[in-house]
């Protein structure tokens, strides 16, 4: 019994201090506000990146048939 009573002390003091709360709590919040946004975007914003993106290659893949068949 006597050696975990300096465990006890040691727990007390842990939650006792405080440091580091604030910032804990601004990171739930930042990352409470930027989750849905970022779902937000995925779910609507990506098909439209995605499309664009396909569209490039294929532009890209039939101006390099064009040049490597001469026409």
């Amino acid at each position: 019994m006597k050696t975990s009573r300096p465990f006890w002390k040691m727990l007390q003091r842990l939650h006792r201090d405080e440091a580091g709360a604030v910032s804990l709590e601004t990171i739930l919040i930042i990352g409470a506000i930027a989750l849905p946004i970022l779902i937000f975007i995925l779910k609507y914003g990506w098909p439209k990146v995605r499309e664009y993106f396909f569209k490039g290659l294929n532009d890209l893949g039939r101006q390099s048939d064009q040049v490597t068949t001469g026409g």
